[in-house]
């Protein structure tokens, strides 16, 4: 074999790591970013040392691993069951209440050493429970940790007003040791107490008429009774009151179940608060509205005399020989509007709501609409809870709870003098009046004083002349009328009073009183009631509100003006 033949087969590629550049002989290359240099391997004593070094630092680990998971693990073990990390509640305040004069109302007790929660302080004096309600305090389960961790408003205007008045709570974390001593504590973020609230509410009116109205129900034998005060033209509940009331600290302790079960029971219905929740047939409270629908559609003049001998008989349509009679309070003989308010003539009132004879009538659909304009019949949109609407009966009314019973002549009578199916709430009935007095101007009820959200407020257009003349009948009721009782030199009263029959046998009466004063520039508007009474009673709601008013002169003569 040549020479030649050997140098080709000794021919073979030459790899790039056998190339040795020499930067010298090529200046463009940037030695400082390593351009023409060639990364050299790790040599075999750089990489024994740190296999070495990993393998010292996994045996310090594993031998430190075995030192405590095994060695000394059970003490470790017992140190972490023996402490414990706790989240606990740092319970915010409630808001205090103020009455409208700034009389502390309801407020929080002082916390105890253990005391995780202030609890509410309620009025010693009575009358309040259903308007401030009452309150559920957190709970803790079995095992000490609370499962309900907020003080909740459960009626009236705890309920109404908790988010306001509910703050909120904070939290911390808590170590202790098995022995129940603190290791550490540390607050995570701290509690906002609830915001106070001013209610509209006079602590001093509020007492006076919640104890006219339980002394009344004691000395005269009614169960039960209601009372409303409002401002006319704020709409600013002065009082509100229901007897009998529940003890709102017994409620919220939840502890003495004897009285609670008491409460349950009682037929006096201490829950029921019935001012605005109770719903209640109206009698004649109602004829000044009927009065002012009349004088609206020119039913009658009024200076014209109707008589009334006791009763109106009118023909049964389907026998000749019967007749339906309806009966007066009385035979009051001739009678104009004014004091046909005056003494609440029945007759008069049936002939002008449902016609008689030549006398026109106003009807039934006309009766609903004047009604209806004052708010009867309607939730007065009061902010409390649990308030309940009235109803005004109607041909529909009839046909849905009547199966085939026409409406008769003697539905729409009926209804005229507030009976029949005519349902109404006390403090509707102090709003419906509270639009007479300002001859228009129908305001929504609130418990807040200087309500900061005060809502629109209704303008009834009936002219000034009705309004007149439906007033000076109000007055002459006290004057010379049915409510002579609040004929008091402390004030000049306009009212109207009324009872209505109730119980199967007609054997039980309720008793009203609606009205306003000053009469010449009238500021208040007021609604009475005292239920389930005997029927014998003579003694009737204008006496309660006397009583009040007789109060008022004495601790409270600002609202005489």
């Amino acid at each position: 074999m040549n020479l030649f033949s050997k140098a080709k087969k000794s021919n073979y590629e030459i790899e790039p790591d056998e190339i040795f550049l020499d930067a010298r002989n090529i200046p463009e290359f940037d030695t400082q970013q390593f351009e023409g240099r060639l990364e050299e391997p790790i040599g075999k004593r750089s990489l024994a040392a740190l296999s070495v070094a990993f393998i010292i630092i996994g045996a310090i680990f594993t031998c430190r691993i075995f030192a405590l998971g095994v060695v000394r693990g059970a003490h470790y073990e017992s140190i972490s069951v023996e402490n414990s990390l706790d989240k606990i509640p740092l319970f915010a305040d409630r808001g205090i209440i103020f009455d409208r004069n700034g009389t502390l109302l309801v407020s929080n007790s002082v916390r105890g050493e253990s005391g995780d929660f202030s609890k509410r302080v309620y009025p010693k004096a009575p009358g309040f429970s259903h308007v401030l309600g009452y309150v559920g305090y957190p709970s803790k389960d079995k095992s000490g940790v609370y499962w309900q961790k907020d003080t909740i408003g459960k009626s009236g205007v705890e309920k109404e007003f908790d988010s306001v008045l509910s703050g909120k709570n904070g939290a911390k974390l808590i170590e202790t040791n098995a022995g129940g001593n603190v290791n550490s504590e540390n607050v995570i973020n701290r509690p906002v107490d609830g915001e106070n609230i001013t209610l509209s509410i006079d602590a001093r009116v509020e007492t006076s008429l919640f104890r006219a109205l339980e002394n009344f129900a004691h000395d005269f034998g009614f169960e039960g009774g209601a009372g409303v005060i409002m401002d006319v033209h704020t709409g600013e509940l002065i009082a509100l009151s229901s007897f009998p009331e529940y003890d709102s600290s017994v409620l919220s302790e939840g502890s003495d179940r004897a009285e609670i079960a008491r409460y349950l029971s009682a037929s006096s219905k201490p829950f029921l608060n019935r001012a605005l929740g109770g719903v209640y047939t109206p009698g004649s409270i109602v004829k000044p509205y009927i009065a002012l629908g009349a004088l609206e559609e020119g039913v009658i003049d009024p200076l014209k005399q109707i008589l009334s001998t006791g009763s109106i008989s009118v023909q049964n349509p389907y026998d000749p020989k019967l007749k339906t009679v309806f009966k007066d309070n009385k035979a009051h003989g001739w009678v104009d509007m004014r004091h046909a308010l005056a003494v609440s003539s029945n007759v008069y009132f049936y002939e002008i709501g449902g016609g008689f004879e030549s006398q026109r009538g106003l009807g039934i659909a006309n009766i609903k609409k004047y009604t209806s304009l004052f708010g009867l019949g309607q939730k007065t949109g009061i902010n409390l809870p649990n308030e309940q609407g009235g109803n005004i009966p109607s041909p529909e009314w009839k046909a849905a709870h009547f199966k085939n019973d026409p409406w008769r002549v003697g539905d729409t009578y009926n209804t005229a003098i507030g009976q029949y199916g005519f349902q109404v709430t006390p403090l509707e009935m102090a709003r419906a009046v509270g639009g007479v007095a300002t001859e228009g101007e129908l305001v929504v009820p609130t418990i807040l004083h200087d309500d900061p959200s005060p809502r629109p407020t209704e303008k009834i257009s009936l002219s000034s002349d009705s309004f007149r003349i439906v007033k000076e009948g109000m007055r002459l009721v006290v004057t010379e009328g049915t409510g002579v009782a609040l004929n008091t030199p402390a004030v000049r009263i306009a009212a109207k009073s009324g009872t209505a029959q109730v119980g199967a046998h007609n054997e039980f009466m309720n008793s009203w009183i609606t009205g306003f004063f000053p009469y010449e520039n009238p500021r208040y508007s007021f609604a009475v009631l005292v239920e389930h009474g005997p029927k014998t009673n003579t003694t009737g709601a204008a006496h309660v509100m006397r009583s009040v008013i007789d109060d008022m002169m004495l601790h409270a003569p600002e609202y005489m003006n």
